[in-house]
């Protein structure tokens, strides 16, 4: 061989080396995050540094398919179809609507779950404590935390015999809340009316039916659609004078009266923990469901003078936060 044609033969395998070496880097590892509202960066910033902590950084060595159903649960399935599609790893899905979307579109896919309801009554997983399925996650209670919510309002208004519920038609939790409301109120001597909203006029019409009907205070039901109008909330409650109670502090922080419910900072760190130990291998069917242990009872006392009412001082000493 000349020493030119070996020179050609020895630079062009020199230049096929990047290419193969490119070649023979596996693909980096893909979640799909299925949720029905576009979510706070503040949220998802708790789920990327608890990835991070085992290990995957977004960009580096996973990657992130983001799929927001834009409020509406009718495009969830489609959303849920597409992500197993593209093949994802994993695909973190909540709360209760995408959870039930991504499991009736994958029954091999990896899930990693956060809802409202109980995951077994749901059909999502056999057990808390095993799974036996492809999916696992977080419960975090909200659609069981009716009565207690109930139990707040009648120690901040302890003559009031007219409660309104109100829940979205459109969220799986509505029937379950509703019940759980209906068992609660039985042996108080309270009448409950139920209100149903999936929009913004409904919202806007369901304080004024509240006004009109002289219903004491309302007792709102876990829903993204709710958390992501808890402004809106804010402003109907103090133009129509209704004392309301909702199921996260950021209603309370966003001028709400009253919160009580699950920390969702620590149900976003269940979600990175999860998908991180399933990215390295774990299966869905041996990690227990996370049940969540933290509660958060907010006050925001400016509202309750907006509203002309004194909040009671067991209730002031019982809260984790107080909001002046």
């Amino acid at each position: 061989m000349s020493s030119r044609r070996a020179f050609i033969t020895l630079t062009g395998c020199a230049a096929a080396w990047p290419l193969v070496a490119r070649a023979q880097q596996p693909a980096i590892p893909t979640i799909g995050y299925l949720t029905a509202t576009e979510l706070e960066e503040r949220l998802l910033a708790v789920f990327r540094r608890s990835l991070a902590e085992a290990g995957y950084i977004e960009g580096r060595n996973v990657a992130i398919e983001y799929r927001w159903a834009g409020g509406r649960y009718d495009r969830l399935p489609g959303l849920a179809a597409e992500l197993v599609h593209r093949q994802v790893a994993v695909i973190v899905a909540s709360p209760t609507p995408p959870a039930l979307a991504a499991k009736r579109a994958t029954g091999v896919v990896p899930i990693v779950f956060g809802v409202t309801d109980d995951p077994v009554k749901l059909g999502l997983v056999a057990s808390l404590a095993r799974p036996d399925s492809n999916a696992t996650g977080a419960y975090f209670f909200l659609s069981d935390l009716a009565a207690k919510q109930l139990g707040l309002l009648r120690e901040l208004v302890p003559a009031a015999t007219r409660i309104g519920l109100l829940v979205n038609p459109e969220n799986a939790n509505a029937d379950s809340i509703t019940r759980e409301m209906a068992a609660a109120v039985s042996n108080m001597g309270i009448q409950v009316e139920v209100f149903r909203a999936s929009d913004i006029a409904a919202l806007d019409a369901t304080f004024a039916a509240l006004a009109q009907k002289k219903i004491a205070a309302l007792v709102v039901g876990a829903d993204t659609f709710f958390f992501n109008r808890r402004v809106q909330f804010a402003t109907l409650a103090v133009r129509y004078a209704i004392p309301t109670v909702h199921t996260v502090r950021e209603f309370s922080q966003a001028g709400c009266l009253m919160s009580y419910g699950t920390s969702l900072t620590e149900v976003f760190r269940h979600f990175g923990d999860y998908a991180g130990r399933i990215l390295k291998g774990a299966k869905p069917a041996d990690l227990p469901v996370v049940q969540s242990t933290k509660f958060d009872f907010v006050i925001n006392v400016t509202t309750a003078k907006a509203l002309g009412i004194e909040i009671p001082p067991t209730l002031l000493a019982r809260a984790d936060e107080v909001i002046e």
